[in-house]
């Protein structure tokens, strides 16, 4: 969900999202990249792309399949 400071929140990583609304929920979409150790977040409101942001996977701390 989408704060009051237009961040969301995901395992202790806070992520700006400038063009969302606050107060709803959003999307997260995830493409993690094992070579250069980075995710890329995108996040989706409604079928509107609001933005894309790289993350290291290590910050993210997500399951490991």
């Amino acid at each position: 969900m989408v704060d009051s400071y237009r961040k969301v929140s995901i395992n202790n990583l806070e992520l700006k999202v400038l063009s969302a609304p606050l107060h709803v929920r959003i999307q997260l979409r995830i493409s993690p990249d094992k070579e250069s150790g980075l995710s890329e977040v995108r996040f989706w409101h409604e079928g509107e792309l609001l933005g894309i942001q790289k993350v290291k996977n290590s910050d993210l701390n997500l399951v490991h399949f």
